[in-house]
C-alpha cells in the first residue's frame, strides 16, 4: 500500500487552472505545485497571469505556463490543450475555477432581481459554465491519455441553495441569478460528466462558501452569524480539497461535490 505522501505526489503531472491568477485559482496553483505538478495558468489578465506563473516556478521549482485568454473566445480555448502539451508535455488535471468578476453593466451588478439584465445573465453563463464545458471537451484526449485524468469544477453554495438575502442587509451587495444558475449548472455537469467520461477521467466539484475578501463589515458580520463555524472561508480552507481531488488520494472518487462552507448548507 502506498503512503499518504506517495498518493498526494503530483510530480510528473500537469494541471491547468482557469482563473489561475485570481485569489482562489492562484491558491490552487500553489497547492498543486507544492505537490510537484507543473502548472498552466489561464487568466484574462496577462500581467497577473505571467506573475503567478513566474512566482510558482520560482517558489516550487516546477514548470509553468502563462495562458492569457478571454474565456469568451471559443477558438482560442480550443487551442489550449495543444499549447499545454507543447510546453509542459501532458495534461492530467483541469481545474475550472474561472468566473465572471466584472460586468459591462456595473450599475445593475448584484442588484435585486427586478433590475438584473439579460446581458449579465448571458455573460455569467458563458464565462462560468459554457467556457468550462468547451475547455473540458477540448482537453479530453490529453486527460484520457494521462491515466490520471481529473477534472475539478469550482461551484458555489449558491449553486446548491438559494441565497439568504438577509446577509446583505445594510449593504449595497447582492447576488445575481445568473451566478446561481451557472454554478448550479457546474454541479450537474459534474454528475453528467462523471458518468460520461468514466472510467478514464474522474470528474468532481468543490463548492466553497463565502470567502473573506475584506467585504463590507455588515455583510461579514451577518455572514458569520449565519454560519455554524462562525467565520468566512479563506483560500487555505479550500486547498486540501483540491489536492485530494487532483491526486490519487481520491482515485476511486468521481461524481462528487465536496462542500467546504463552514456548515452554511446544513440549514
Amino acid at each position: 500500500m502506498r503512503t499518504i505522501h506517495d498518493l498526494m505526489n503530483l510530480r510528473g503531472r500537469t494541471a491547468l487552472i482557469t482563473g489561475g491568477a485570481g485569489h482562489l485559482g492562484a491558491a490552487f496553483g500553489a497547492a498543486l505545485a507544492e505537490c510537484g505538478a507543473a502548472i498552466a495558468v489561464l487568466d484574462i489578465q496577462p500581467e497577473h497571469c505571467q506573475k503567478i506563473a513566474d512566482d510558482l516556478a520560482t517558489k516550487y521549482t516546477v514548470k509553468t505556463l502563462p495562458l492569457p485568454m478571454d474565456l469568451q473566445d471559443e477558438a482560442a480555448l480550443k487551442t489550449v490543450p495543444e499549447t499545454v502539451a507543447a510546453h509542459l508535455g501532458r495534461l492530467d488535471i483541469l481545474v475550472n475555477c474561472a468566473m465572471m468578476t466584472r460586468s459591462p453593466q456595473p450599475e445593475v451588478w448584484d442588484k435585486p432581481f427586478e433590475q438584473q439584465t439579460s446581458l449579465n445573465w448571458r455573460l455569467e453563463i458563458e464565462i462560468n459554465l459554457t467556457a468550462a464545458m468547451i475547455l473540458t471537451q477540448a482537453c479530453l484526449p490529453l486527460l484520457r491519455e494521462s491515466g490520471h485524468g481529473s477534472i475539478i469544477n469550482i461551484s458555489s453554495i449558491y449553486g446548491m441553495v438559494a441565497p439568504d438575502f438577509r446577509v446583505y442587509a445594510g449593504t449595497d451587495m447582492g447576488s445575481n441569478l445568473g451566478y446561481a444558475m451557472s454554478k448550479g449548472g457546474l454541479v450537474q455537469a459534474t454528475r453528467y460528466l462523471a458518468a460520461a467520461l468514466a472510467p478514464h477521467t474522474r470528474v468532481n466539484a468543490i463548492t466553497p462558501g463565502g470567502i473573506w475578501r475584506n467585504q463590507n463589515a455588515a455583510f461579514v458580520q451577518n455572514y458569520e452569524q449565519r454560519t455554524p463555524l462562525g467565520r468566512m472561508a479563506t483560500e487555505e480552507d479550500l486547498i486540501g480539497a483540491v489536492v485530494y481531488l487532483a491526486s490519487d488520494l481520491s482515485a476511486y472518487v468521481t461524481g462528487q461535490n465536496v462542500v467546504v462552507d463552514g456548515g452554511w448548507t446544513v440549514w
